[in-house]
């Protein structure tokens, strides 16, 4: 059995507004499954497929108070893309961000209401990705992230150093899935954080239950009034297993 990566799960006050901004940013279509939800994907996209991670946005009323674990890296094809892009996106609403990155080739941002992601210079590995280059999730040990997501999902993993960690779809398309080493430490829940599906006739329980047998844990949750598991990786990060489709 294996699951995949197929949406991110972003919290936000606003899910409509919000979900405007991330239509507008990335080139997609919104849909919505009633109040208090927003869905993302591209236009005529058929879910799930791995050319694209899609995105769910979900109103929730805690305020965001410390740096997401969890981002997007945007894709761009010239230095040219990069500054329109990087100019567009101000005039959504987004804004210029320091996170400590120093002079770095890329632009680091945040959305309306503070989601930080970042718009990379134009490299060759992201060209073929679609507006979304990588989803990045920060870690103490990219090593062990490898390990856990590596087995947990069909995905391919490309490259594993002390310092990070490179996966993509085994289809070879779609955005990639990257683990940085980072020295500060998981605190409170995460506002964005992956959701994964098993593949249609797979068994949601035994799934879970793979999946704690590789490191997963309960991060102890009331999940009496939904239909999906929501689990922890081995650094405590949470994620969600849907069901099969």
């Amino acid at each position: 059995m294996a699951t995949r990566l197929v949406q991110i799960n972003m919290k936000a006050h606003d899910d409509a507004a919000l979900g405007r901004f991330w239509a507008e940013a990335l080139g997609w279509g919104i849909d919505s499954e009633g109040p208090g939800v927003t869905n993302l994907e591209p236009v005529g996209f058929t879910y799930p497929d791995p050319a694209a991670v899609c995105i769910d946005l979900i109103a929730r009323p805690e305020p965001k108070t410390v740096k997401n674990r969890v981002h997007l890296d945007l894709a761009t094809t010239s230095t040219a893309h990069q500054e329109e892009l990087v100019a567009r996106l101000k005039s959504l609403g987004a804004t210029p961000v320091d996170v400590g990155q120093g002079d770095v080739p890329w632009t680091v941002m945040a959305d309306p209401e503070g989601n930080e992601f970042c718009v990379l210079e134009p490299r060759p590995v992201y060209r073929d990705t679609g507006p979304i280059a990588a989803v990045v999730v920060d870690c103490t040990d990219p090593r062990e992230m490898a390990r856990f997501w590596g087995k947990a999902m069909d995905w391919t993993l490309h490259e594993v150093t002390d310092d990070s960690a490179t996966m993509r779809s085994a289809k070879g398309v779609g955005p990639y899935l990257e683990f940085l080493r980072t020295p500060d430490t998981k605190s409170g829940w995460n506002r964005v954080h992956l959701d994964v599906r098993p593949y249609p006739g797979a068994d949601p329980a035994a799934e879970a239950d793979r999946l704690r047998s590789l490191g997963a844990t309960d991060p102890g949750i009331d999940q009496s009034t939904i239909h999906w598991t929501i689990l922890a990786d081995p650094e405590g990060n949470e994620f969600c297993l849907l069901t099969p489709a």
